[in-house]
């Protein structure tokens, strides 16, 4: 046990020299171990202080409340408490405090100015509040009042809005009996006034746990399902994203510290698990519309899944199969054409499909994942009846489902006994909508070659009796889509064509006549699309798509319809038709090895080399690819999954492989498009989406490839390029990219340092390969001006001055220049490097000489500004050696000598001015003539 005095004395020194944290545990050691009060009052004190400087606000107020409870008037105590207060927005506690300190002390300036400035910072508080109280009022007035015009109701709707979005404006609404106001509005059932409500009520539960758990309790989780289950898109949507707004809020979303009142509002598991509840119910609910369907699964897919596979708890997945897999097997089940089923839009079954894979992706081991398939497979059991249709083709159509999200799951199903045989002979039923079920889960089940190899041999034939006899156009694109599927079961290996020759092509020109025929019915066409995306796989029909620019046009147009369900199938045909998939990398020893021992080779197509893989790409950019993909990337559903992120991202950067076709890309909203696939998605499809970025950045006037603050979402998907395991096309386009950006402006540059690129492109400095040495060095050029790099030259311990000035004496002139041009910044901006470049190496004189009598006029001229930094640096020792122990004078002589000549101004001036620097020292003397 330590003395307190000593301790506090300790504490004393450690604050005296700015070492806070140590002066802390000084004081905190002091205070248990203190018993006498008025000691400890002082300790508490000194301690309120070090809080102060940490800014822990909190615990300052009380420490210094501590103080004044032994000693009402510790004057100390009580303005550092008001400090504290001030700081923690307590106004009115604070101008309380300050009070007793003037009345101690009425001629203390400091006291007398902080009482003016809290007065004054008071009453515009008072006055905002009021002002606010009362414009809230008014809004509620207009909004719920019977007489007033549309116009008048939509800006205060508007008014409402924004100022929810701020904390101070979400409290006053809060404060003034707001909430049971907002569910005034929604009762009105008018849907504008429904939709401001919501989005009011989203604004309020933004950031605030507190909050939010209130609003919680007094709308009600029912109320708000019951909101999101209109059949209205727009209020489904709102009503998702006040959802999501709570959970965000309920589950970390808020930063604030709350103190004592902590414990109030820290468990919200309650409010989740009822959430969650809800939304599952939601599920499969007959009153719920398709719109309000697709947000809860929506919102299921998005917060119950872990997103990041190392958090250990995935106990909301668990919960969620245990207690509504059944429900979302339901959805899958649905046949639209049969009566009483739920209601649902084109995307609900593809959204719960993503959602199954989701759970089924997000479980940890075998147990679990048998579970699931024992629950799956119990649900498809209970529903088929020999007896019963409908019953059977929806267990069919559940597996379908499947098939689409965790495929494992719905091939083991489709191998069980009779079930393969249930769908071959649903093929043949009289009925039309068995068929058509039938037909689709043929398709989704032909996905693995071996089980296509299995469906060839026994359902081709039954898929072309389908398409020759059925009079429906529905079932006959199915059977087509099917065909399609299972003549590209070779993939892009020309020796592995599954059909005759020539047989591919009709049926792709048979897609794309129904594609391009605004009659039939959008579903229809989606199928079309989806069988060019299996058939595009062959570099013929590739090659006759792009050039049929009317069904390029009428697939660019779907893909930016309401229907999400294409967008992989879109996504799937842009990668083919721009061969941006994957290839492995053909080693001609191993295919002689191949053919010797008679294994199969695959083969690329003629059609598949680069020359027109080029032609499609100018073909697609010509139809308006672009903005189809900008549309597309937009989505906010669940349907645009991390897959189809990736393939997007592919397409973008075939697209973008042309520096001409950039500007394309940039005019038609490309660059806006690929900042989220860079965000957000699979690593290699952010790398590839980053990729083009660093492209086009490379390139274009950032004002106008990236307008406003989108600029700066665009630095951390460069940096990302320049990590050491990305190949060496990608840090080079990155160190590029980063330079266009680092020349454009201050807060650009600062926001690449604070990315933490700097020691990235300090390590590419040092790089082998030329070309990016060379990026590494211009880019850090760029950089120097900005204080916080200065900053890390002038540093003690590092060797960043003397790579620069050492890359100044290299032979390639680009790489000079920029070495150079970094040199000369620094120097012109701090006088001390000047100094330190004379230290890092001997070489430094030889190589400043070069640099003077280079021939290239852009080396020569950044050599003499840094020879005039140096005379203009303060250190006249330096000056001398530079002018009077050197050849530096002769030179600058010979430069400044000579006539004007407008191809070497520049350099001529500078040596002229570093002349008169040196007379100006006196250095050197003005030659005068005698006389």
């Amino acid at each position: 046990m330590g003395d307190p005095i000593q301790l506090k004395d300790e504490g004393n020194k450690h604050f005296q020299a700015g070492d806070i944290d140590k002066a802390i545990q000084c004081y905190t050691s002091a205070i248990k171990v203190c018993k006498d009060k008025k000691v400890l009052a002082v300790i508490h004190r000194n301690r309120c202080a070090c809080y102060l400087k940490k800014e822990n606000y909190t615990n300052a107020a009380s420490d210094a409340s501590k103080a004044i409870d032994v000693d009402a008037a510790d004057i100390k105590a009580l303005y550092r408490r008001c400090q504290a207060l001030e700081k923690l927005g307590k106004l009115d506690m604070a101008f309380k405090d300050v009070q007793r300190c003037a009345t101690l002390e009425p001629k203390n300036k400091t006291f007398l100015e902080t009482l003016r400035r809290l007065g004054a910072d008071i009453q515009a508080k008072l006055k905002t509040t009021f002002s606010t109280d009362s414009r809230v009022q008014n809004m509620f007035d207009i909004l719920l009042g019977d007489e007033m015009d549309k116009e008048k109701r939509e800006k205060a709707a508007n008014n409402l809005i924004v100022l929810s979005r701020e904390d101070a404006g979400a409290e006053r609404i809060f404060q003034n009996n707001g909430v049971p106001l907002l569910l005034n509005m929604i009762e009105t059932g008018k849907p504008e006034m429904i939709l401001a409500a919501v989005r009011t009520l989203s604004g309020m539960c933004t950031g605030h746990k507190a909050r939010a758990m209130a609003i919680v309790h007094m709308v009600g989780v029912d109320k708000m399902c019951s909101i999101m289950a209109v059949d209205n898109e727009e209020i489904a949507l709102a009503t998702c994203n006040l959802f999501q707004c709570i959970n965000d809020s309920l589950t970390g979303g808020d930063k604030r510290e709350y103190g004592k009142e902590e414990a109030l509002v820290l468990d919200a598991s309650k409010d989740l698990k009822t959430i969650l509840l809800s939304l599952l119910e939601m599920v499969a609910n007959k009153k719920v519309s398709g719109h309000g369907r697709d947000q809860a699964l929506n919102l299921l897919s998005k917060n119950v899944p872990r997103k990041d596979k190392k958090e250990p708890d995935h106990s909301r997945t668990l919960f969620t199969i245990d207690h509504g897999l059944k429900k979302i097997l339901k959805v899958c089940g649905q046949v639209a054409e049969l009566p009483d089923q739920l209601p649902m839009t084109d995307n609900t079954q593809l959204i719960a499909s993503v959602l199954l894979n989701k759970l089924y992706d997000d479980l940890k081991c075998d147990p679990e994942r048998n579970n699931f398939r024992d629950i799956c497979d119990e649900y498809i059991k209970s529903k088929i009846d020999p007896n019963d249709m409908d019953k059977t083709i929806h267990a069919i159509n559940t597996i379908s489902g499947l098939l689409q999200g965790p495929f494992d799951v719905g091939n083991a199903l489709v191998g069980h006994q009779g079930i393969m045989e249930m769908m071959v002979a649903l093929c043949g039923s009289e009925r039309e909508v068995d068929q058509m079920v039938a037909v689709e889960a043929l398709i989704h089940s032909s996905s693995k070659m071996s089980r296509a190899s299995f469906i060839i041999t026994n359902g081709v034939s039954l898929l072309k009796d389908i398409y020759k006899k059925t009079k429906n156009e529905r079932i006959k694109i199915r059977a087509l889509v099917g065909l399609c599927k299972l003549g590209s079961a070779g993939g892009d290996d020309y020796s592995l064509r599954q059909f005759a020759e020539g047989s591919t092509e009709k049926l792709a020109k048979q897609c794309r006549k129904w594609l391009c025929n605004p009659q039939i019915d959008t579903k229809t066409r989606n199928w079309a699309i989806e069988g060019l995306a299996y058939l595009t796989n062959d570099a013929d029909v590739k090659d006759d798509f792009v050039e049929d620019e009317l069904a390029l046009k009428a697939m660019f147009e779907l893909a930016k319809s309401k229907d999400k369900t294409i967008l992989y199938a879109v996504a799937c045909i842009l990668v083919n038709c721009t061969n941006c998939y994957d290839k492995k990398e053909i080693i001609p020893e191993l295919v002689q090895l191949a053919k010797f021992s008679k294994q199969h080779v695959p083969e690329q197509h003629p059609k598949d080399k680069k020359d027109f893989i080029e032609k499609r790409v100018k073909r697609l950019l010509k139809a308006g690819i672009i903005s189809a993909l900008a549309v597309m990337v937009k989505a906010d559903n669940s349907i645009l999954t991390d897959q189809t992120k990736e393939m997007l991202a592919r397409v973008f950067l075939a697209l973008s492989e042309d520096p001409r076709d950039r500007g394309t890309i940039v005019a038609q909203g490309g660059g806006k498009a690929l900042i989220p696939l860079a965000l957000e998605g699979t690593d290699a499809g952010k790398v590839k989406a980053s990729h083009v970025l660093a492209k086009i950045a490379a390139i274009s006037n950032p004002e106008i490839a990236f307008p406003g603050e989108r600029v700066y979402e665009v630095v951390r998907p460069l940096v990302s390029l320049l990590q050491t395991d990305r190949d060496g096309v990608q840090n080079y386009e990155a160190l590029r990219g980063l330079t266009n950006l680092a020349g454009f402006s201050e807060k650009l540059r600062v926001k690449i340092v604070k990315e933490n690129a700097l020691p990235e492109i300090e390590n590419y400095m040092f790089e082998e390969h030329e070309k990016i040495r060379q990026a590494a060095t211009e880019c850090m050029c760029n950089l120097v001006t900005c204080k916080e790099v200065q900053d890390r030259f002038l540093e003690d311990g590092n060797d960043k001055m003397k790579l620069l000035v050492l890359l100044c004496g290299e032979d390639d002139d680009n790489l000079q220049v920029a070495a150079a041009g970094a040199v000369a910044m620094l120097t012109a901006a701090q006088k001390k490097l000047c100094t330190k470049l004379t230290k890092v190496t001997t070489q430094w004189l030889e190589i400043l000489q070069r640099l003077c009598l280079h021939t290239d006029i852009r080396i020569q001229h950044r050599g003499l500004v840094i020879v005039y930094n140096m005379l203009n640096s303060d250190d006249s020792e330096l000056a001398k050696k530079l002018i009077i122990d050197s050849e530096m004078l002769e030179i600058l002589s010979v430069i400044g000598k000579a006539a004007d000549n407008p191809n070497r101004q520049e350099a001529i001036d500078a040596a002229r001015a570093c002349l008169a620097k040196a007379m100006d020292l006196g250095l050197i003397k003005p030659f005068t003539s005698p006389s």
